[in-house]
């Protein structure tokens, strides 16, 4: 089996290629990479006998891209840009220092935006770059510092801490609460029973209640908890209040508790970080974090060891 790299063209003479392209000009591209108007010329030249292709056609006020020039151009300004966006991942930018964290749009929005202002304020002052989505991603393959999730356990490849448990107990609107009243754990049975895309929640509810829970098909299923809340707020149904979450819901009155009686939900709230040593920017962030989470500064040095 051959495992030879295939031929590259002059990666030099592309980055004239491109800035000619660009700018319409072998002049204008010499300006900008600092190099002479012969050393462009002479770098075009080569990238064309390389490709057995003219690429220009040569004007008195410049220089315009032939077909085949301009097919070229296409591929390398996707090419450069695609380079430029992997590079920007790991390269600490200017002034506040950023770190990218990756969690799902229900933490983002409900968890981690009303503190945000507190975890990028300090010495040094942060900058959070969100990654909002529900996959569990390559954090060093794709350049993210840290991320927050929900889960069951550690992840392997990680280095990992549970910030947050979740005691969970049953919401509804203030009018469909009010007619379901209080009493026997069965009246919520005759209602839809709304989930986010895991229902563990709910079984785990019940059985602490000596029932056991099997979805109907009334039941509402969304895939994410901001969707859950709105639902329920709008009289579709009954759902747990996940505390890390549901705060900002109970406390406006848009969501009421039907029952005060509590479960521990197995799904956790976990910050994970690649294996190999955080920036110090990061690091803080982690520390910040686990700090809201009400862990001791023991638990964030464990974290950060390597």
């Amino acid at each position: 089996m051959d495992h030879s790299s295939p031929p590259l063209p002059p990666l030099d003479a592309l980055r004239a290629f491109d800035a000619a392209a660009r700018l319409g000009s072998f002049s204008a591209a010499a300006h900008d990479l600092n190099l002479t108007h012969g050393a462009i010329s002479r770098q075009v030249a080569k990238l064309e006998h390389w490709l057995g292709e003219k690429l220009f056609d040569r004007q008195a006020r410049g220089v315009v891209l032939t077909p085949q020039g301009q097919r070229l151009h296409q591929r390398t300004t996707e090419a450069f840009a695609l380079i430029a966006d992997s590079a920007d991942r790991w390269v600490e930018r200017r002034g506040a220092a950023v770190v990218r964290l990756t969690t799902i749009p229900s933490v983002s929005n409900l968890w981690l935006m009303p503190r945000l202002k507190a975890f990028e304020s300090g010495d040094p002052p942060l900058r959070i770059e969100f990654v909002v989505e529900h996959r569990n991603t390559d954090l060093e393959a794709d350049g993210i510092d840290l991320a927050i999730r929900c889960g069951r356990g550690s992840l392997p490849g990680r280095v990992c801490v549970r910030l947050l448990e979740e005691h969970c107990f049953p919401i509804a609107s203030p009018a469909l609460a009010a007619s379901l009243g209080s009493g026997a754990v069965e009246r919520l049975l005759n209602c839809p029973l709304v989930h986010d895309s895991d229902a563990s929640g709910w079984r785990a509810w019940f059985t602490a209640q000596g029932l056991d829970y099997r979805p109907k098909p009334q039941d509402r299923r969304f895939e994410d908890y901001n969707l859950v809340l709105d639902a329920v707020a709008h009289g579709l149904g009954v759902a747990l209040a996940r505390p890390p979450l549901a705060g900002e819901a109970l406390r406006s009155g848009r969501v009421i508790a039907v029952d005060h009686r509590t479960a521990l939900n197995p799904v956790s709230y976990w910050l994970d970080r690649p294996s190999s040593r955080l920036r110090p920017a990061s690091a803080e962030l982690a520390r910040r974090i686990i700090a809201e989470a009400g862990l001791p500064l023991s638990v964030a040095e464990a974290f950060l060891k390597t």
